[in-house]
């Protein structure tokens, strides 16, 4: 019942904010766009707002599960229009908490204790709440200041209900519309499903959180909470209280003296740290889940939190997206088209001249302006739209990846408008490819390896010795191979001659049943004689 009072909200939201219009434009079938103008709403009801806006709305009102799907596709935009991505970023979790008492339950229930007993002080009044969980301020029994997570109850049958109708929506758009199999609608929620199950689950969130602060333990440009572990579980996570300026906060920045230029910088230098040194880098990096520190301002420092959805690459999906850009930047797009048919991203028998021109005509207008306003993420988005149309497969840690690239950027040029993040990027990038080619990269993959090979090196004789046996043995089994081969052809010429044989006499019979109509019973056996020609036929065929 309720499954189906939810489908009735959604059909009375997209009637309200006509998310019909959406389809005006695309190659329907007759019959749907038939039916789509036979509706009543389409005379009643105004579309006054930008498409944008109404979708916004539209997903606001269907609460916060449809708040994070769109957000999660306001960042695919290889699959949006710009005015609707760039809508769909405005997207807020304004949930309301929910009674910290209950929050209270949460926590004792477990982690078997009372909360007097956990913390010295803990505030029953969140200090911010969103769609999957809210946070509570306390305190340690040691006296450090921490910040409790604490999953909303009964949010995974909502979000389990919520997903099962996008499917359902999903299933009926690829069924329904040829053009919008093309968007992957299925796959989409798919992916969409998998990050909401991981948000479920805090332990995940810890883990990564601790794997970035080992990576930047001894770093000046970025500092990493501590998790506790001794006080997380599935749906509580605890960790230490951060203090700082909101990064998006420019005047507080200003005010208090922050070296802008230096912070902005930075930031991009540790976007490459984490992509590139790490291949484990944060993928949520919007104005929320950074802060400057308050300390040595004339000497900026990051903090992070928030680490739910983290990204990583292969060693070869990094070498594909350094050469790549070093390629875009030089620009031979001759080099990244290449590129993409030697890293598999792109079919094999891929036509590198057609692939090469395609490319040109995106990234030559990006060129014209000066390097200091050449997005890189945008750079990226070309490249990735291009490739789709010769058949290339977007994977989803280089979406997470062209998303933190989008936000670095636009964190970047808010702190310094006239940020060069390819002046800053570059020497990074050329020394990342040095490192990875040069001597120290040849010494480095020696010493990794050389426990493997010592511990293989008691069997190399052995080795040796069957290899060489196999060599002196080939000629024979090449002779043996021969001639077994050659008794097959034999066996088969015997049997196709014999066939030959049998399908004559079969012939000669059936002729002679087949048209002998002078003698009655010879009429008679008429149709046996045809099917005796044809089992002739099917012989010689043989």
């Amino acid at each position: 019942m309720r499954r189906l009072s939810r489908s009735f909200k959604i059909a009375h939201t997209f009637v309200r904010y006509r998310l019909d219009t959406f389809f005006e434009e695309l190659p329907l079938p007759w019959y749907l766009r038939m039916l789509l103008y036979l509706m009543p709403w389409r005379y009643l009801v105004k579309a006054e707002l930008p498409r944008g806006v109404r979708l916004r709305l539209a997903l606001e009102s269907l609460g916060p599960v449809f708040i994070k799907f769109g957000q999660m596709l306001s960042t695919r935009r290889d699959l949006l229009p710009d005015d609707i991505a760039n809508e769909l970023k405005r997207l807020q979790d304004n949930v309301p908490p929910f009674a910290g008492k209950d929050a209270q339950r949460i926590i004792e229930k477990a982690l078997n204790q009372p909360v007097s007993q956990l913390f010295s002080a803990f505030d029953v009044e969140p200090m911010a709440s969103a769609s999957v969980a809210q946070v509570h301020k306390s305190t340690l029994l040691d006296g450090r200041e921490a910040v409790v997570k604490v999953i909303r109850p009964g949010i995974d049958k909502t979000i389990r209900k919520d997903i099962a109708l996008l499917y359902t929506l999903a299933r009926a758009v690829h069924a329904a519309w040829h053009e919008g199999r093309r968007l992957r609608p299925v796959e989409v929620v798919i992916e969409y499903e998998q990050t909401l199950i991981d948000e479920l689950d805090l332990r995940k969130e810890a883990a990564n959180g601790s794997q970035l602060r080992r990576n930047f333990e001894s770093s000046d440009i970025l500092y990493v909470p501590e998790i506790y572990w001794d006080l997380t579980r599935q749906n509580v996570l605890v960790m230490e209280r951060i203090h700082g300026i909101p990064v998006a906060e420019v005047e507080q920045l200003v005010a208090q003296g922050t070296d802008l230029k230096l912070l902005a910088e930075r930031g991009v230098e540790i976007f490459f740290t984490q992509v590139f040194r790490d291949s484990f880098f944060h993928a949520d990096m919007h104005p929320g889940n950074i802060f400057v520190s308050r300390t040595t301002p004339y000497d900026p420092r990051y903090i992070a939190v928030d680490f739910g959805i983290i990204g990583s690459l292969t060693a070869e999906d990094q070498n594909y997206l350094a050469r790549n850009f070093l390629a875009f930047f030089t620009r031979d797009y001759r080099q990244v088209a290449q590129l993409h048919i030697d890293s598999g991203w792109v079919p094999a028998n891929t036509n590198v001249t057609a692939f090469e021109t395609a490319i040109r005509s995106v990234c030559e207008p990006i060129f014209n302006k000066p390097l200091k306003d050449i997005s890189f993420g945008q750079v990226l988005l070309g490249l990735f739209q291009t490739a789709r149309r010769f058949n290339m497969e977007v994977q989803p840690q280089l979406v997470l990846l062209q998303k933190t690239l989008l936000n670095i950027e636009g964190l970047g040029r808010q702190l310094y408008p006239d940020l060069d993040l390819w002046q800053t990027g570059k020497p990074f990038l050329e020394q990342w490819m040095k490192d990875r080619v040069g001597p120290k990269a040849a010494y480095q993959a020696v010493k990794t390896q050389a426990p493997d090979w010592l511990d293989k090196m008691p069997h190399v004789p052995q080795l040796v010795f069957d290899a060489l046996a196999q060599i002196k043995n080939q000629p024979y089994t090449e002779h043996q191979r021969a001639v077994e081969q050659q008794a097959k052809r034999e066996a088969e010429r015997k049997t196709r001659r014999n066939k030959r044989v049998a399908a004559c006499m079969i012939i000669v019979m059936g002729l002679w049943f087949g048209h002998d109509g002078a003698r009655e019973w010879m009429d008679n056996l008429a149709p046996i004689g045809w099917a005796l020609g044809g089992l002739a036929v099917w012989l010689l065929a043989g």
